[in-house]
């Protein structure tokens, strides 16, 4: 594929290809500039590179490698099944796709094995039935499609921001004020590519959390907050928090565990609710995934039942 830009710009050339080739994120797009699957004018390029009037831009899509997933036998704590989707209380740990370093123990291997393979397509062989992630640490609510009428409908749910998605956490500190909507635009941190860090607009991607402080525990500082997601970023909640001074308990990325006030052994994030329509009845679903028992010393200081926060 060769694309010429006909008009002034000075844009960069992984945003330019990100506004035209809408079946390409701009993660991946940056990706095949990286390894030279595109240049400009026959050259190799860098993601942040400016293009300008007249540059020719060859695109070379590489076949997909085949996965080397296999089934394995992993105990999964399943919320919800029937023949179009399936929802689990994820483990904190576990990894949900293969990836380099993490080639087997993951959902994928135990989705594999517990649907004999009857899972959607769409997502490639490499994440067969995943419509939307939780972090490695993090626990919850996760669905997974069987098949690609499912996953279709599922995906344009989370892509349009009908379904709701409520999650728990510990923070260090107690985000000021009580309760506040976060809107900020969030991308990667060009300083550490582990990361994702708040960066002004028009850079980034717009990123909306509710947030509600439920307890605040004078004596080791740590408050247990409920968020409401209405954007579905790389590691939202993580930065929000960040953002607010507010680091989330255990959190090897954007604090230093080690040094905080309380030691859980975990990232305190967890997918407590999630609801959804049924890709097939259109009926509203509502999950709830068990709130680990890390979180008991919050949930017993709270003066009422955690359901009637809501």
């Amino acid at each position: 594929m060769i694309l010429t830009v006909d008009q002034p710009s000075t844009e960069r050339i992984d945003a330019w290809l990100a506004s035209r080739l809408s079946d390409l994120s701009r993660s991946r797009i940056q990706e095949l500039i990286r390894e030279q699957f595109i240049l400009c004018n026959d050259k190799a390029v860098k993601p942040r590179d400016s293009i300008k009037l007249g540059d020719r831009i060859t695109v070379l899509i590489p076949e997909a490698v085949p996965s080397e997933a296999i089934a394995q036998e992993i105990p999964l704590q399943i919320l919800f099944e029937d023949d179009d989707m399936i929802v689990v209380d994820k483990e904190p740990g576990m990894v949900v796709h293969p990836a380099v370093g993490n080639h087997d123990g993951t959902l994928v291997n135990a989705l594999l094995h517990h649907c004999k393979g009857q899972l959607s397509g769409i997502g490639g062989v490499e994440r067969p039935g995943i419509v939307h992630r939780l972090d490695k640490d993090t626990s919850g609510c996760l669905i997974v499609a069987k098949n690609d009428h499912a996953h279709q409908h599922l995906a344009e749910q989370f892509s349009n921001r009908t379904n709701d998605k409520i999650y728990l956490c510990v923070t260090q500190q107690t985000p000021v004020p009580a309760s506040e909507t976060i809107f900020t635009h969030i991308a990667r941190d060009p300083r550490n590519r582990q990361k994702m860090a708040v960066v002004s607009p028009p850079a980034g991607r717009a990123s909306i959390t509710d947030y509600k402080v439920l307890f605040g525990d004078a004596s080791n500082r740590t408050a247990l907050v409920l968020c409401h997601l209405h954007t579905g970023r790389t590691h939202q909640i993580r930065v929000h928090m960040k953002h607010k001074g507010t680091p989330l308990i255990g959190d090897p990325i954007y604090a230093q565990p080690q040094r905080q006030t309380a030691q859980t052994g975990r990232l305190m994030l967890h997918a407590w609710k999630l609801s959804i329509d049924h890709p097939r009845t259109g009926e509203r679903l509502h999950f709830t995934a068990p709130i680990p028992s890390e979180y008991t010393p919050w949930l017993q200081s709270l003066e009422r039942s955690i359901e009637s926060y809501l």
